[in-house]
């Protein structure tokens, strides 16, 4: 595996920083701007979600699997067992079948890859040194990596196209008792396992001559010492296994079911659980994703804030430490006001779809904005109080 370095080293002088500071704040706004959007948005969505799983939760119903029940028709069903198929999928460019729900073809290209690690300097006057190293590796990707956009193009050359790319097929009638399964069912099906290759299996086309390796095909010279270009093809498949399902009960299949509260149900686990346990789970993701979007907003909000705030570092830095203790303390102004911008605009969310909870959450908010104007306030040097002037002593 080839490995190479090289560093390009570059300057900003101050006057330059500054302009790009100043211009950095426009972009500022904007990702504070969507930083409201998404934490305002993300309230809605997980309100919007709560309900409809429990509105799901008290309507749904579990049937039997082998018998379809007209009176069930457009309903909210729950239904477990294992899925079952008789067709056989054959991957033509390899001569590669198997009897399965999914054949996927797994496909890894031996290709430069560039990463690049930054190193900034201040230098006393405002001005800044840049050095940038570029490192490139010979690495086996999953993806077509570009080189056109490589700093060094020169000997750092991948081929243009992919002659074989990850390919999965499915099974287009797979059954679940007395049910037929949907597209949009078998797309999730996951627990795919490694598939041997067949020994008679083989490669059509240009991949003929290739080599044999473990469950799959090589493509190229040595495998021991792999040249730019060359293929690895592996393969593995996803097996009928146990699945519980909670969906709309459709004729002799299922689609997702649309709830008064907006959303829609659609869940799908494998092996067998109770309809209570599904939703459980559900509900658990949905707070999962909440507070990551919840932090994503507050983290969007922070970089903004630093970016309206970064000419005031610029400015300082003329003396590199001064701009670094600058810098700090703007860092933690931003992710301060961060936190109280994020609790109103949740607050506010929260007055629309939970009145309660969004008070709550703005008395938070309001208490951490005058726990904050305090700490401001006792940070700003106590003025002595004005000495009177002294009488002159009595005439006798």
């Amino acid at each position: 595996m080839g490995k190479d370095t090289f560093s390009i080293t570059t300057e900003k002088s101050w006057f330059s920083r500054i302009g790009n500071a100043f211009k950095g704040i426009l972009a500022g706004i904007l990702m504070v701007l969507l930083s409201l959007g998404l934490l305002f948005w993300n309230e809605g969505r997980a309100v919007e979600r709560y309900k409809t799983l429990v509105e799901g939760g008290g309507k749904v119903l579990s049937i039997d699997r082998d018998h379809v029940s007209p009176e069930n028709d457009g309903k909210l069903v729950h239904i477990s067992g294992k899925p079952e198929t008789e067709e056989v999928l054959t991957d033509p460019d390899f001569g590669v079948s198997a009897s399965a729900i999914k054949l996927i073809r797994h496909v890894e290209m031996y290709q430069w890859q560039e990463s690049r690690r930054t190193k900034k300097k201040k230098k006393l006057g405002g001005g800044e040194e840049t050095v940038t190293t570029y490192s490139y590796s010979q690495e086996w990707s999953g993806r077509l990596i570009d080189s056109r956009g490589f700093q060094q193009q020169n000997g750092h050359e991948n081929p243009e196209t992919m002659v074989y790319r990850p390919k999965t097929v499915m099974a287009s009638h797979v059954r679940l008792g007395a049910f037929t399964l949907p597209q949009s069912l078998l797309t999730r099906l996951g627990n795919k396992v490694p598939f041997t290759v067949p020994a008679d299996a083989e490669p059509k086309g240009t991949a003929a001559g290739s080599i044999r390796q473990g469950n799959g095909f090589y493509l190229g010279g040595d495998p021991s010492h792999p040249e730019i270009g060359d293929m690895r093809i592996s393969f593995s498949v996803v097996l009928p296994t146990e699945i519980s399902i909670v969906a709309r009960q459709t004729g002799s299949t299922f689609k997702p079911y649309h709830t008064v509260a907006g959303g829609n149900i659609e869940l799908l686990e494998t092996g067998i659980h109770t309809a209570d346990s599904m939703f459980s789970k559900a509900r658990q993701s949905n707070t999962i994703l909440t507070w990551m979007l919840r932090f994503a907003g507050f983290f969007l909000m922070t970089v903004g804030l630093s970016m309206i705030l970064s000419p005031l570092v610029v400015l300082a830095d003329v003396v590199p430490m001064i701009g670094s203790i600058i810098g700090a303390g703007t860092t933690v102004i931003a992710a301060l006001f961060s936190a109280v911008l994020s609790c109103v605009t949740i607050g506010i969310a929260w007055l629309f779809y939970r009145p309660m909870l969004g008070f709550t959450v703005l008395g938070a908010a309001f208490l951490i904005g005058v726990l904050l104007f305090r700490r401001i306030r006792g940070s700003e040097p106590v003025m002595p109080p004005p000495v009177p002037p002294e009488e002159p002593p009595p005439v006798p």
